[in-house]
């Protein structure tokens, strides 16, 4: 564990283990991750406030796609917050394949997020 969490930076590992959950389709897993009060907001959806709320909803996310996964093109970190920009390939039910670009700003409160903003387009997704 590093001393002084407030000097955390993301490193590989880390940004490996985050990603690595949210391909598995894994929603819990995803929110060991998160503070319990975290706030998450993907694309123009509502923000949404704690664990319970953000697990539900990327619960429902992941019931919705049959698998995904994310190529991160560039990460960097700052004070007590990072960022990230990549490509997602999302598989939908009936087989297909669409992939769209994305960012991800990311507060952090030591080595978890507690506020996470998805900017994507994922309509090409459900067009």
């Amino acid at each position: 564990m590093i001393a002084d969490s407030m000097q955390f930076q993301p490193d590989a590992a880390w940004w490996q283990h985050l990603f690595s959950s949210i391909d598995a389709l894994d929603a819990k897993r995803f929110a060991e991750h998160l503070t319990a009060d975290a706030q998450f907001r993907f694309g123009n959806a509502p923000t949404m406030v704690g664990t319970q709320a953000i697990v539900a909803a990327a619960s429902g996310f992941f019931a919705s796609i049959t698998a995904c996964r994310h190529h991160l093109i560039r990460t960097w970190s700052g004070s007590n917050s990072a960022g990230c920009e990549g490509e997602v390939t999302y598989t939908r039910h009936n087989g297909s394949h669409v992939t769209v670009p994305f960012a991800n700003v990311f507060e952090l409160r030591g080595t978890l997020i507690c506020a996470y903003r998805i900017y994507i387009d994922n309509s090409p997704l459900t067009g």
